[in-house]
């Protein structure tokens, strides 16, 4: 695998990160104290074609590909989190299998406009009993004349205050388990569609999520994603590509803290010169930053494997159990550097701790990353 960028890759890089500077680092304190989502902001990512970095032109895209997604991700979330998760979503876990699985009529009405940053989409597959397994989900798609009447409830919904579409998996065959299982795409203005008060978290907050209802939601079929029965098949598709965008995110946050931290050490002294020439403060960073690059190598590898359109589902697993175990190790590493400080909302060291616990949950817990490795190093 190449791992110098392209000259395109290059300009990502430096457009995400001149952008993060400029705009993002300098309020994400203040919109993760007051819950605030960065609208704003998220409307310059659509010009800028970050809403819909792999999308082609012709549907309303930058038209780049998954490794340049990667590396986008990487600086929006070193800027801020929750503008990271925003975006990754709509990219990863909307767009993404929206352009895979949906027909032209569907990409003209429910892609073009979200890739072009104009609507936000979410993905709706976690309930309140039904995380990980995703076969013992509750929500209903009964048949009703020609379409289908929704009933249910989804919650943790990145995305799902502010969006225009949700891309809901919900059972039309509760016999067939995970293979009963379809996909639609549901206009939040939908009659029998509401939504909860946002989530109360503890970090990424100036991401809204929140519960989604179904109350007697008609769906007309042509809202159907994919065949009936293939809504299994399109979110596993789905979230192999959303962990690459997951790790990114981590290795973002995690290099803002790792930034910070050396920063923070080369000024702060302690015994006469700053903690930096202390053997202590300088094996953490070293362990930091070792781990950061590590981690980058590997989104790299499963975005390049996309590209190629190679199988990547161990890959994307890998990626994101390291990177985001790596994130939360280096931010507790950050918050010690910065000792009594690193505790008070005066730096940013407590919010990238905070931030970069939901990378271990979110797209698949670590466990789950663990068990999709497992079957592959298994099968051989």
């Amino acid at each position: 695998m190449d791992t110098q960028l392209s000259e395109e890759q290059r300009q990502v890089r430096d457009l995400c990160r001149e952008f993060a500077d400029r705009e993002l680092r300098p309020n994400a304190r203040r919109w993760d104290a007051d819950h605030v989502f960065p609208r704003e902001a998220v409307k310059q990512l659509g010009e800028m074609g970050l809403m819909g970095v792999a999308v082609p032109p012709e549907w309303g895209g930058a038209g780049m590909d998954a490794v340049a997604y990667a590396v986008a991700m990487e600086e929006i979330s070193r800027g801020c989190a929750g503008t990271g998760v925003i975006m990754s979503v709509n990219n990863s876990l909307y767009c993404d299998p929206v352009l895979k699985f949906g027909t032209d009529a569907q990409r003209r009405q429910f892609l073009a406009p979200f890739a072009r940053g104009e609507r936000l989409g979410c993905f709706a597959l976690t309930e309140p009993q039904s995380g990980s397994d995703a076969a013992e989900m509750r929500t209903t798609a009964a048949r009703r004349g020609d379409g289908y009447v929704l009933d249910g409830s989804k919650n943790f919904i990145t995305n799902g205050p502010q969006a225009d579409t949700v891309l809901v998996f919900a059972m039309t065959d509760r016999e067939r388990r995970h293979r009963g299982i379809s996909a639609f795409l549901v206009s939040t203005d939908a009659p029998g569609f509401s939504r909860g008060k946002p989530d109360e978290k503890v970090g990424i907050r100036a991401s809204g999520s929140c519960t989604v209802f179904f109350e007697g939601c008609a769906v007309p079929e042509a809202q159907r994603l994919g065949a009936e029965g293939d809504g299994f098949k399109i979110a596993m598709a789905t979230l192999d590509g959303g962990r690459i965008g997951i790790a990114a995110q981590a290795v973002g946050i995690a290099r803002a803290a790792l930034e910070e931290a050396v920063a923070y050490a080369k000024e702060r002294r302690a015994f006469g010169q700053p903690v930096a020439q202390h053997q202590a403060i300088q094996f953490m960073l070293a362990d930091m930053a070792t781990e950061l690059e590590a981690a980058r190598l590997l989104v790299w590898r499963a975005a390049a494997l996309k590209d190629r359109g190679v199988r990547h589902t161990a890959e994307s697993a890998m990626a994101k159990l390291f990177a985001s175990e790596m994130c939360e190790r280096v931010t507790s590493h950050a918050l010690q550097i910065h000792g009594g400080y690193g505790y008070v909302k005066e730096f940013d060291a407590e919010r990238h701790w905070r931030d970069s616990r939901i990378t271990e949950i979110y797209e698949g817990t670590s466990e789950i990353q663990r068990m999709v490795i497992a079957a592959s190093v298994l099968k051989g």
